[in-house]
């Protein structure tokens, strides 16, 4: 791993994300709005090129086959990861999109005088292919400076594994040339670049504003727990994430089942890009379990606003401080954004001990209720005292906020960013 100093100076830049879209509370594009935000405070410009984008129509620039469910893009990867064999006919489609999109890249370097892209997951999960090529084709006929802030990568999910684009995944995701400095969030990550790659890497971890502490609720909130459907006796459970299978949701329901408690959870997010199955399951399995599962992605997005029908709509800053507990008992994080989220609005976290968790974080001293691929009457024991006991519960909310406001902060995150681009530009 990369280790440079920081310079007290930084001149103003043009910088350009790039990325399958930008809209909405995934994780990408949450972590896209805080290095934005602190790149912003260091003075720079960014602009944005997506397939969808809640940004200002000024700074952006919208190509709709940039959006990983273009039907077009969505018809190549779903051939592309059916077999090992490629038709010619998806080579073709890939390289026409390809061309247009780097021909779409050029335009927005060109309209906004970007100096430098960042470039966040594109160059890393394929869930859109001829965009990744496309940039791994512009890179290296540009030699413009890159930042590859990579959150997943393909050999890390089993859907990719089997395909027939072996050769694109090796050209593009990531790609090796000489302009790019490549970002992971993760120690394994970073490990995993060296072995398959032969890529030095930095290793940035998500964040957020612990030197902010959030707002204390206002009078929005206050029908919140009416409007998310919570009823007054019960504990308010949020499992603050898509509902996906690498979740482990499954573990949250049965916490609530086990509890002597009545309690209900509450699922933030729709299912986005990998399909309603698990939400059918999630539903199934609530039932046969009798546990209350309430499903509220329409009235939680990253503004306040009014549904068509009138209802209020929600964020999750508003939403964090309503719950009781927070469950996270994922099989499988990049970093675990919900976990800081958690951290950060003084919640009580209920996880599975993930790998990330417990290589990265943990030993930091964090505090949560924890489990180790199953549910135990400890477990259960442990999350009645923190929902019965609220001192014990403030105390460890508490720890756990110093605990991030010195190890995952925007402080921190200004001095990783300050450095990178120093790096990036003293090549030029």
């Amino acid at each position: 791993m990369q280790n440079m100093q920081s310079p007290s100076h930084l001149p103003a830049h043009r910088l350009g994300f790039v990325s399958t879209r930008f809209d909405g509370t995934d994780g990408v594009s949450l972590e896209t709005r805080k290095w934005a935000q602190v790149l912003e405070r260091l003075g720079q410009s960014v602009f944005y090129f997506a397939g969808v984008s809640d940004q200002p129509e000024e700074i952006s620039f919208v190509v709709p086959e940039a959006h990983f469910l273009h039907k077009d893009v969505q018809g190549i990867a779903d051939i592309s990861y059916r077999s090992s064999t490629r038709p010619p006919e998806i080579t073709h489609r890939i390289h026409e999109l390809r061309s247009h999109l780097k021909g779409k890249l050029y335009e927005f370097i060109k309209k906004y005088d970007v100096e430098l892209l960042i470039v966040e997951n594109a160059l890393s999960i394929p869930m859109n292919i001829p965009l990744g090529l496309a940039l791994a084709e512009l890179i290296a006929e540009t030699g413009i400076p890159v930042i590859g802030h990579h959150h997943d990568f393909f050999w890390e999910r089993k859907r990719f594994l089997v395909n027939c684009i072996s050769d694109y995944l090796e050209m593009a995701f990531p790609p090796r040339l000489a302009s790019i400095h490549h970002v992971v969030i993760n120690s394994l990550a970073a490990a995993e670049m060296g072995k398959r790659r032969g890529i030095d890497v930095i290793v940035i971890p998500n964040v957020m504003d612990f030197d902010n502490p959030p707002a204390a609720p206002d009078e929005y909130t206050a029908s919140i727990r009416t409007d998310l459907q919570v009823d007054p006796d019960e504990f308010f459970f949020l499992q603050p994430t898509r509902p996906l299978q690498r979740k482990g949701i499954e573990y949250a329901l049965e916490l609530i089942r086990r509890l002597d408690l009545q309690a209900r959870l509450v699922i933030s997010h729709a299912g986005g890009d990998e399909g309603g199955e698990y939400m059918k399951h999630m539903r199934v399995l609530a039932e046969l379990m009798d546990v209350h599962v309430n499903f509220v992605s329409d009235i939680i997005k990253t503004e306040r606003g009014e549904t068509k029908d009138g209802r209020k709509i929600y964020t999750l800053g508003d939403v964090y401080p309503a719950a009781d507990l927070v469950t996270y008992p994922s099989l499988l994080e990049g970093f675990g954004n919900a976990f800081l989220e958690a951290v950060y609005y003084r919640r009580p976290i209920f996880m599975n001990n993930y790998t990330i968790y417990s290589i990265d974080i943990k030993p930091k001293g964090f505090q949560a209720v924890e489990f180790n691929g199953f549910v135990t009457d400890k477990t259960v024991q442990q999350v009645q005292k923190v929902l019965q006991d609220r001192e014990f519960a403030e105390e460890m909310t508490e720890h756990n906020y110093e605990l991030g406001k010195q190890f995952y902060s925007f402080t921190v995150l200004e001095q990783h960013l300050r450095v990178l681009l120093h790096s990036c530009f003293s090549r030029i």
